[in-house]
């Protein structure tokens, strides 16, 4: 006889606006190798000062062969995720990286509590999640943010960190 299946779920009711980020970063050369190695322990440092609103970061090893990390966040609501991704350390990150992508590509996917999701995929090579069955289009004009993808109302209260170009 078998051992019974402990079943758990949870009550999120005291998250009602709770938002999930997975986030990955893929090599696409032998550059990107180095590149991806280096940013371990820049999240992990960004993560240890416990950014408000931030209730969960894991770590993902999405594949070996090409190498591939990523992580699911869970943020306590979108306005503390983008005045986190608005502000340092990321927003260095995110103008470092669309200067250059350093051998890398880098994809980020948002679901909300309260519906809807929004995606961002650069330089990824070869389509993955969402961008691997929906129809792809450039990250311009009103594509160009998140709160806007997301068709989120209101205005960010930083500015952001890369200008359209």
């Amino acid at each position: 006889m078998g051992n019974t299946v402990t079943r758990q779920t949870v009550d999120l009711s005291q998250y009602p606006d709770l938002v999930v980020i997975y986030l990955g970063m893929r090599a696409n050369s032998l550059r990107g190798i180095a590149t991806l190695a280096k940013f371990g322990p820049r999240i992990a440092a960004a993560v240890a000062a416990k950014p408000d609103g931030l209730l969960l970061h894991e770590n993902l090893l999405l594949s070996l062969f090409p190498p591939h990390a990523g992580m699911r966040q869970y943020w306590r609501d979108f306005q503390s995720l983008e005045n986190w991704s608005r502000s340092l350390p990321h927003q260095q990150w995110w103008k470092d990286f669309l200067g250059d992508s350093r051998g890398t590509g880098f994809w980020h996917e948002t679901y909300f509590m309260k519906g809807g999701m929004e995606a961002i995929y650069d330089d990824v090579k070869t389509p993955l999640g969402l961008g691997g069955f929906a129809p792809l289009t450039a990250a311009r004009g009103p594509m160009f943010s998140a709160r806007k993808r997301a068709g989120l109302a209101g205005e960010p209260k930083l500015p952001e960190p890369v200008k359209e170009s």
